[in-house]
């Protein structure tokens, strides 16, 4: 039944009615609401299912590369393609202020996809000998960053390509994660500023 309001969905638009819903499904509408008591329980049904194909997109792309920005750029440009490929879905799912909502299937998402690259980066930073507290704060701030970016992109009907979208954030990401990097590498952990400043106090 879920997977039939999904197709609804993608036909009809996000604002589809339990209507077509039940017409596509091939039920009467008393029928479709023993699977669904109201919108609310579609919504959240449909949203779990939306939340498997988000990350069945992301994690396959992201385990065929081993190079640190390759792992952003490929993150990136796995979700961009697919709220692109299926924006009524992801519109739906996303955009349904007047849901009633027990359980936000979005936050769910979020938790699971920065927890994910929590992990990644707390490995970096520990193979570096860096403090990995930062990870989760940083995961979680990447994930919002590209969730909200490819919001308004789509919201504006893509005014800029996938590839220069995807490129630009990758840009703008790998730039605090190599900051990471070279942190690292300089003794003590002191920046290059703080070194000259640590040196003429000497």
């Amino acid at each position: 039944m879920t997977a039939a309001a999904i197709e609804a969905i993608r036909e009809f638009g996000p604002e589809v009615g339990m209507d077509a819903i039940a017409a596509r499904a091939g039920v009467s509408k008393p029928v479709l609401y023993r699977y669904f008591a109201d919108k609310s329980e579609l919504w959240l049904a449909v949203g779990q299912e939306a939340a498997g194909m988000v990350l069945d997109a992301i994690v396959p792309a992201v385990a065929q590369v081993r190079e640190e920005r390759d792992v952003i750029a490929a993150a990136i440009d796995a979700y961009l393609a697919h709220i692109a490929a299926d924006t009524n879905l992801y519109q739906f799912v996303v955009h349904q202020p007047d849901i009633p909502r027990g359980r936000d299937v979005v936050a769910d998402v979020v938790d699971t996809v920065a927890s994910g690259l929590a992990r990644i980066l707390g490995d970096r930073l520990r193979a570096r000998g860096l403090d990995s507290g930062a990870a989760l704060p940083w995961a979680y701030g990447v994930v919002g960053y590209v969730q909200s970016v490819g919001d308004w992109w789509l919201r504006q009907q893509q005014p800029i390509s996938r590839e220069a979208l995807g490129d630009y954030l990758t840009t703008f990401l790998w730039t605090g994660v190599a900051g990471i990097r070279q942190a690292a590498d300089i003794p003590g952990g002191l920046s290059a500023h703080q070194e000259e400043v640590h040196g003429a106090g000497n």
